[in-house]
């Protein structure tokens, strides 16, 4: 007898996750696995306000592009063999050349100008840096990772990472020429 496993694709991964097996939890796809995550802590969205709001209405004053936030899924790849890779994002911003019209209501084809990812206990290093470069291999031109116990944010761009500590200002000048944050703005009092 022969066992057939249905693939999980991008196209089908969102009637897998509202399946009541998944009622519970986040569910990203990575090359092709389905990767379950629990939800935020009210930390992590303070965080996501705190970085999301200012983005956004800096985004939207200048005609920019949009902001979405709550982990977004992103397409970012779509394998011949079965190992698409759906993630979500926490906060993301879409240039007004990605993001023309109305945004989908399912998952956005591509990577977004600008991803930022705020870390959470469950998260590993190990998944990170896979997350990190899939975006930037879709074409992700910066990806912020904050880590909140530690109190900084690392940019990394297909060049490199650097560190923006408290007292620092984060600012991503090619794809938002004049947005700037204090890192301390980010985080909890």
């Amino acid at each position: 007898m022969t066992v057939l496993r249905q693939a999980v694709t991008a196209d089908n991964i969102l009637e897998i996750a509202n399946s009541p097996e998944y009622a519970d939890c986040a569910v990203e796809l990575v090359e092709g696995e389905i990767v379950t995550m629990p939800l935020t802590s009210p930390q992590h969205g303070e965080i996501l306000f705190a970085l999301g709001g200012p983005l956004r209405s800096f985004v939207m004053a200048h005609g920019l592009g949009r902001v979405t936030g709550g982990d977004a899924g992103f397409i970012l790849e779509r394998n011949p063999y079965g190992r698409d890779s759906v993630r979500g994002i926490d906060i993301a911003f879409i240039s007004s050349e990605k993001a023309q019209g109305t945004l989908p209501t399912v998952f956005m084809e591509g990577a977004p100008d600008l991803a930022i990812e705020i870390m959470s206990p469950s998260n590993t290093m190990t998944d990170i840096r896979l997350k990190i470069n899939q975006l930037l291999q879709a074409g992700c031109r910066q990806v912020w990772i904050v880590h909140p116990d530690l109190r900084e944010v690392d940019a990394h761009t297909s060049e490199g990472a650097k560190i923006h500590r408290e007292g620092d200002k984060l600012s991503a000048a090619d794809i938002l020429p004049g947005f700037e944050v204090e890192v301390a703005d980010i985080f909890p009092k």
